[in-house]
């Protein structure tokens, strides 16, 4: 599983005060505690709380490369903020993210050829959010046919089907499982599959509950990547326990501090 940490977003408090005060420190700290916690990428996403992103997205990849080399997502729906952190990035990113739209995905593989990054390409075009198991599949399967004319190798593309929170679009949590259960059939080997979490909790009280459980879920279904809190233990611990149930890793009585320990 592809742990991608969440928290280096200015839609957190910390992150929004370091940017605006340019405290480094803070943003240093959240991305190793992050790795030690088990992410394996880091996010970077600017968020709402800066008016120039183009000049901010730099400055946090600056300031998290000093400390860490760990992959790091680019998280901007803007391409100048993402061509501006590619300016400064030293090892092939993640770019999130394209939508399924003919003309976006091909600027963003483009970018992705030259650079050698990796793609998270989104199940959404000019239409929407698709409303069931159909459409996102008509999505996915358009995004592998340009992926693969554009010879962007499936290791580098991750689909995101898109989860909306369950308090507002309940029926859309089903359908997202049994779509991630059909993209399994798009190519062979397939490409990676990955979600924003902490969408489908977004607003609802038991927020913790429900991401473990649907991070369970959507795992059993072939989801290999998600974008969450590696600070959440419990979260974290279900993620270990299904990849073990799921004969991914070796069975000990002390398989939760092996996992940590690779």
């Amino acid at each position: 599983m592809i742990v991608i940490g969440e928290r280096i977003n200015g839609m957190f408090n910390d992150v929004k005060n370091a940017i605006k005060t340019q405290d480094k420190e803070i943003i240093q700290k959240l991305a190793l505690k992050q790795i030690e916690a088990g992410a394996n990428v880091l996010d970077v996403n600017v968020g709402p709380a800066s008016a120039k992103p183009e000049i901010t997205m730099p400055w946090l990849i600056e300031a998290i490369q000093e400390v860490t080399e760990t992959q790091l997502a680019l998280d901007s729906p803007k391409l100048d903020v993402i061509k501006a952190g590619m300016e400064v990035v030293k090892t092939p990113p993640i770019i999130n993210s394209t939508q399924a739209d003919a003309q976006k995905m091909q600027t963003y593989f483009d970018l992705v050829n030259e650079t050698g990054a990796s793609i998270i390409a989104l199940t959404v075009d000019k239409q929407g959010v698709p409303q069931d198991v159909d459409r996102r599949m008509e999505l996915a399967s358009n995004i592998v046919m340009s992926a693969m004319e554009t010879g962007i190798t499936f290791d580098r593309l991750f689909i995101d089907p898109i989860i909306l929170p369950v308090n507002v679009a309940q029926p859309q949590a089903g359908f997202l499982l049994k779509t991630l259960a059909q993209f399994q059939y798009l190519s062979d080997p397939p490409p990676h599959f990955v979600i924003g979490l902490s969408n489908v909790s977004q607003g609802t009280i038991e927020k913790k509950l429900i991401n473990r459980i649907f991070l369970v879920m959507a795992m059993a279904m072939g989801l290999d990547s998600a974008i969450m809190d590696p600070f959440d233990q419990e979260l974290m611990d279900a993620m270990i326990t299904a990849e073990m149930l799921m004969n991914k890793q070796i069975y000990s009585d002390s398989f939760l501090t092996a996992y940590r320990s690779i």
